[in-house]
């Protein structure tokens, strides 16, 4: 019973809580990764085997990952990244067709989280206020601008004053000129939901953003608070998807109302926190799909509890280029 993390980069955290939950169910099993570079990721370097891949734009991408899958055993595979998801999404019932499970959501869903405005009007259709869009002709400042396609905070600004807007903000069609939510104002939690293969949502674990570096989370805290029955009650089941869903929302510091702000369909780069915490998503993966037993709704995880990151060394002998 063998896992397989795609584009496994720096994670070296979850890959460690695959290992350790895998092997405590199958002593034998290993949790195996691919990256575009293996000789220089810290998560290569702690996973059990690890394997060369292109870049997924490449046209032998899924060949070669169905490749490996099949020479290695593998039986599961988890995605990471986003560039990944849709295209492991449209050939999710290739692998399927050989015992290979991935833990991807539908196509549709991932063409949601792909694409801000579409996000924006999934939230809508769930009763979830989002930041109102403006047409770049007819806006009000403060604006916070950010791509309609785009990940790890890549090509967002906060517009103050309107000196500051140039010409590439209002020609490039792939910005969204939105309302700002001033963080003075609102709280920023990410929330990490777990969704069974029933698609109903088991857990919800709401994560402060207290500091972020490179678009990932530094230094969080997780908080049970009014987000826990609020995404509850919202987004209780969606179709089509599964596993950990990790999102964003803004929650005002006085009147409590709540933002929805993005959605991305994979584990987000703080998931370990909510790891610690007691809401085991990894263990309930290999349940459902290994030992086909049904995960129930879990709220038991540890509230306030503070992570606080910092860099460590991975040293490997020997290197040669």
């Amino acid at each position: 019973m063998n896992i397989l993390i795609t584009s496994v980069g720096r994670r070296v955290s979850l890959v460690k809580a695959f290992q350790k939950e895998l092997k405590a169910i199958f002593r034998n099993g290993q949790v195996m990764v691919t990256d575009f570079n293996v000789s220089l990721s810290a998560g290569c370097q702690v996973a059990d085997c690890a394997f060369q891949m292109p870049l997924v734009e490449d046209k032998n991408y899924i060949n070669i990952l169905l490749d490996i899958c099949l020479k290695q055993e593998i039986k599961l595979v988890i995605p990471t990244i986003d560039t990944e998801l849709l295209i492991l999404a449209k050939h999710s019932n290739m692998f399927n067709s050989h015992g290979i499970m991935v833990i991807v959501s539908s196509e549709s869903f991932i063409e949601v989280c792909r694409n801000k405005r579409d996000t924006h009007l999934f939230f809508k259709k769930h009763d979830i206020q989002v930041a109102r869009e403006y047409p770049k002709l007819d806006y009000s400042l403060p604006l916070f601008i950010k791509p309609l396609r785009g990940s790890r905070s890549v090509d967002t600004h906060i517009i103050k004053h309107e000196e500051e807007l140039t010409s590439y903000h209002f020609k490039n069609p792939n910005l969204m000129f939105l309302e700002y939510l001033d963080h003075n104002n609102f709280e920023e939690f990410t929330c990490d939901l777990y969704y069974d293969k029933q698609h109903h949502l088991k857990c919800v674990v709401p994560r402060k953003r207290i500091e972020v570096r490179d678009g990932e989370v530094s230094k969080g805290l997780t908080v049970k608070n009014e987000l826990v029955p609020y995404i509850t009650s919202h987004l209780d089941y969606i179709e089509g998807v599964i596993g950990c869903l990790t999102t964003q929302f803004f929650k005002h510091k006085l009147d409590g109302s709540i933002f929805g702000i993005e959605i991305n369909a994979r584990f987000g780069g703080g998931f370990p926190l909510t790891y610690l915490a007691g809401a085991n998503y990894v263990k309930w993966i290999i349940q459902e799909y290994f030992l086909n037993q049904p995960v129930t709704v879990f709220n038991d995880w540890e509230s306030n509890l503070l992570m606080l990151r910092y860099d460590n060394e991975i040293l490997v002998h020997d290197y040669k280029k």
